[in-house]
């Protein structure tokens, strides 16, 4: 299984980013969520299901491809580098608005399980910011899940 993340985490890595084939960029964002659904050390199933419903509706995939892109997912965020670094070549390698609905489907993701830890609050900002969406995308972002959320 590592090896076939190697060349993704290379070129996610490399000293010159090059934009991801959408696959590619579809697996990291993806791997970005669940380091996110992880950060404050509970993976809960009402978090997974999240992930799995962003991911199916995003990229329009049926059930089976959506468990194998989830499952791609949850191994590659385990090999990523640390957050500052993975969000970094993320921000390299995908469109600014690809980047804003990632910072909301991230919103989703952390509003999933009904609270909002510390870590996760944290760790959304940082997101935010290197993934270079501003703090109004994304706090637009964060009331737009608040109140689907209820």
């Amino acid at each position: 299984m590592t090896h076939m993340f190697d060349a993704l985490l290379k070129r996610l890595t490399g000293p010159a980013p090059t934009p991801l084939p959408p696959a590619d960029a579809r697996l990291a964002l993806t791997a970005l969520l669940v380091r996110i659904a992880r950060s404050d050390g509970d993976y809960a199933d009402v978090e997974i299901a999240q992930i799995t419903r962003i991911v199916s509706k995003r990229y329009d995939l049926d059930a089976d491809t959506t468990t194998s892109l989830l499952w791609e997912a949850e191994a590659l965020e385990e090999q990523a580098p640390d957050t500052v670094r993975f969000t970094r070549a993320i921000k390299d390698a995908v469109p600014y608005e690809d980047r804003v609905s990632v910072v909301s489907a991230a919103w989703a993701v952390v509003l999933a399980d009904g609270e909002r830890a510390d870590e996760e609050n944290a760790l959304m900002r940082l997101i935010a910011n290197l993934l270079g969406v501003n703090d109004r995308d994304s706090h637009i972002s964060r009331l737009k899940r608040e109140r689907e959320a209820e």
